[in-house]
Order: structure tokens, then C-alpha cells, then sequence
């Protein structure tokens, strides 16, 4: 029974916004409430007009499939923007991995991990996230410290004993998440010096859009928070906010416009550049390709069906993380357009000779040595590598040249089928 004595039959009460987050996870949340995102999430359900109720589990494995997956919750609060194991909404902040080091050690001036002045060093590193393999690139890994992943947060804190290591002396510096080496940095006495490494030129970017992860299509309407925010903005809710902290009041009206917002709206789309994308790769794309045809989904599925076209995926392959001798890797499996051949790396904005040439011998393969042969060229939505990736394929001589900027994202929509792909090998590899 509803609070107007009304009978319900419905499992999840639709007056109710269910967010499911750690419970001892600051600064991003606790079961107190106490968290940024907590904060956020209070906001987001006032907009709303919900009650809100938390899901507190453990942000460690299975922490999506035991909430959102699990149907416990609508959404997650802060999930990084390109991450597939939910539907991520548009982002509202943008972070990045930083490190940390004491005031005066002369690693507080260090912006890269390029820097010469980090060789030899004793540096902290949660095993197995980015920034361990832009180390192992650097030769930094000698005399790292790791420290665990995934781990229980209501008994144990990596980046708290990492932090702890630091003023002990035990290492040198720390590379941690930048929200959190803020955080850590800020309560340590004296304040440690953080920077956030926003400036890497090897190995994977460190620089991430965060937003938040809604249940899979599949399971439910992606766009019923976003309507049902668009609905509920109106300038008289923002009368009650005046008491709330400035930040946060701007974070949580920001995610309510934003989430309200189409994935790509045409004054959101760039003009083309003379050149390649180099960075930020993960962003709103062109609307157009000199030279090529910009594919719908529909186009796009109508060269599939009629297989009048080679599709070529250019998504990137995720790094083999460094990890504790005797560990076993799982890699991900990739799904793609059925009958797609997978150029992985092959979509930045500068390509190593050896690279270049993989990608040329992959679209000789794919197009049958035909340069009139029609190539359809995608990654994920908002993917400035397949767009790279299809202006370089035009370089090359080929005529018949098309983008999907939607790719795997506007397919999945679409409910059409994706299949478990592996990459083309390399020279060498078997």
C-alpha cells in the first residue's frame, strides 16, 4: 500500500530512486552519507521528486552483477564513462590518475611519468589498474610497490596504506586515483602534493569522463531517468537548494541537465580538424568525414545484411595489467559486428611505422586488395578513433570509405547481433 493508502502491485515502488554504492568509500561515499557522491545522489532524488535508498556492497568483483545486474538498485553513482559492464550515462565530471609525493622531495614537480627523475624510485601503484602499465612502459617497475585491487573496503584501503607508506618513507610517491589521492593528500599532516598526470604520451590515457551506470538495455528503459529528469527540472526546484553547498548543488544540477540530455546533440558535435585527433579520444565526434559516407545504424545494417561491405572495429585492446607472478589473466571478451575483422590501436592519432603497416595489411585483408571495395569503419559511440581510423583508411587510396560513428553502441540499441571477436594477429604472432 502507497502513502495515499492506495493497493500497489507493482515489485520496485516507482517513487523511489535505488542507487547502489560502497559504504566505506570515501571521499566518493560511506553509509553515513558523507560522500561527494552521496551528496549528489540526494540532489538527483530531490530533482527527481523520489525518496532515495541506498544499496551498500563492496565496490570490489561482482560488484555490478550483485547490484545493478541483480536488479537491486537504478543506478550507479560514478561509473567511468567506457566501461561496458552497465550503460553509462553522459558524463558529469572528468578526473584523472595523479601522483602523489611529500612538498620539497623534488618529485613534486614530476607531471609525467616519462620523468626521468622517477627511475630508481620506490613508487606505489594499485596493481593492475592504467597507470601500472604507462610504469611498466618507463621501466618503473623495479621497485614499485603494489598494492591490492580489489580488496574489501569495509576492513581494509589500499590507498589509505599506500598514504601511510608515503609518510613513513617506505616509498617515494604514490599514483592513485585522483579524487582519492585529493582526498588523502588533503588529511595527511603536513598536506602531500598531488598532480594529476594528465600529460602521459605512453601507454593508455589516464584521463577519464565519469558519469553514471544505469542497467543494461535490456533490462530497462536507458532513458527513463533522462526523461523523467526532464520532466521534474523546473526553475522553482532550485528555490530549496540555496542552503547546499555551492560545489555539490553545481555537480548534481550539472548531472541532472546532462543525464536530461541526448547522448550526442548537434551543437554538442565539433567541427572537423585539418588533422588527426591526438587525445581525449572518448568525446562527442564530427558530424561529417570529408571524403566519406557517415553511416546510420539502419545504413549500417543494411550493408551488413546484404554484405555489400567489410566492417573493420578499431577499438582498442585493453593492456595486459602487471601483475603478481603465478596470477591468471582473464581477458574480456570482445563483441563486435558479426563478420567484423578487429584492427585493435590502430584508431590514435599517431601510429608507430609497425602499427601502420598492421593496419594496412588488415585492410588489404578486409577489402580482398580492392580499393573500390566499400570499407565500414566504427568503434563505440563517441570514438574519435574510428574516425581517425576512417580518414587514414582514405589516405591510404581506398574510394569506398564509410563511418559509423555509432558502432557497437548504436548496433546493441538497435538489438542487433554482436558476436565474440578476436584480434587480427600481428607479424609474428600465431
Amino acid at each position: 500500500v502507497n502513502e495515499q493508502g492506495e493497493l500497489s502491485i507493482e515489485l520496485v515502488d516507482p517513487k523511489v530512486l535505488r542507487i547502489c554504492a560502497d559504504p566505506r568509500n570515501l571521499p566518493f561515499s560511506n553509509d553515513k552519507g558523507e560522500g561527494f557522491e552521496n551528496k549528489i545522489g540526494e540532489l538527483f532524488a530531490e530533482k527527481l521528486q523520489k525518496k532515495l535508498d541506498y544499496m551498500y556492497f563492496p565496490q570490489a568483483t561482482g560488484f555490478v552483477r550483485v547490484t545493478l545486474g541483480s536488479h537491486r538498485c537504478d543506478v550507479i553513482m560514478g561509473f567511468p564513462q567506457g566501461d561496458d559492464l552497465a550503460q553509462g550515462t553522459n558524463p558529469y565530471y572528468r578526473t584523472a590518475y595523479a601522483i602523489v609525493a611529500k612538498p620539497g622531495s623534488g618529485l613534486d614537480e614530476v607531471t609525467t611519468l616519462e620523468d626521468e627523475r622517477l627511475k630508481g624510485k620506490h613508487i606505489g601503484i594499485v596493481a593492475g589498474t592504467p597507470p601500472a602499465t604507462n610504469m611498466a612502459i618507463n621501466g618503473l617497475m623495479g621497485n614499485a610497490k603494489p598494492y591490492p585491487l580489489m580488496i574489501d573496503t569495509r576492513y581494509d584501503s589500499s590507498a589509505e596504506a599506500m598514504m601511510n607508506d608515503l609518510d613513513k618513507g617506505e616509498i617515494d610517491a604514490g599514483i592513485l586515483w585522483g579524487p582519492m589521492a585529493g582526498y588523502y593528500a588533503k588529511k595527511a599532516n603536513p598536506p602531500l602534493h598531488v598532480t594529476p598526470l594528465v600529460k602521459e604520451t605512453t601507454g593508455p590515457k589516464l584521463v577519464y569522463r565519469i558519469g553514471m551506470g544505469e542497467p543494461a538495455r535490456d533490462q530497462q528503459d536507458p532513458a527513463r531517468l533522462r526523461r523523467s529528469a526532464a520532466r521534474r527540472e523546473r526553475p522553482s526546484d532550485r528555490a530549496g537548494e540555496r542552503n547546499q553547498v555551492a560545489m555539490i548543488r553545481f555537480a548534481a544540477i550539472l548531472a541532472v541537465l546532462v543525464v536530461a540530455a541526448s547522448p550526442v546533440r548537434a551543437q554538442d558535435q565539433p567541427a572537423e580538424p585539418e588533422g588527426y585527433r591526438t587525445e581525449d579520444y572518448r568525446a562527442p565526434v564530427p558530424a561529417t568525414l570529408a571524403g566519406a559516407r557517415v553511416l546510420t545504424t539502419d545504413d549500417a545494417a543494411a550493408i551488413w545484411r546484404d554484405k555489400s561491405g567489410a566492417f573493420v572495429d578499431v577499438l582498442p585492446r585493453a593492456p595486459k595489467p602487471t601483475l603478481p607472478a603465478g596470477t591468471v589473466w582473464r581477458e574480456r571478451p570482445h563483441l563486435n559486428i558479426p563478420g567484423s575483422i578487429w584492427l585493435p590501436d590502430t584508431g590514435y592519432g599517431k601510429l608507430a611505422a609497425s602499427t601502420e603497416g598492421y593496419l594496412q595489411r588488415g585492410l588489404a585483408r578486409a577489402s580482398g586488395d580492392d580499393k573500390a571495395k566499400l570499407l565500414v569503419i566504427y568503434c563505440q559511440e563517441n570514438c574519435w578513433m574510428s574516425w581517425n581510423a576512417a580518414k587514414r583508411v582514405l589516405s591510404y587510396g581506398y574510394r569506398n570509405v564509410a563511418w559509423y560513428p555509432e558502432g557497437t553502441d548504436g548496433w546493441g540499441r538497435a538489438k542487433l547481433p554482436l558476436a565474440e571477436s578476436e584480434p587480427e594477429p600481428r607479424e609474428g604472432e600465431h
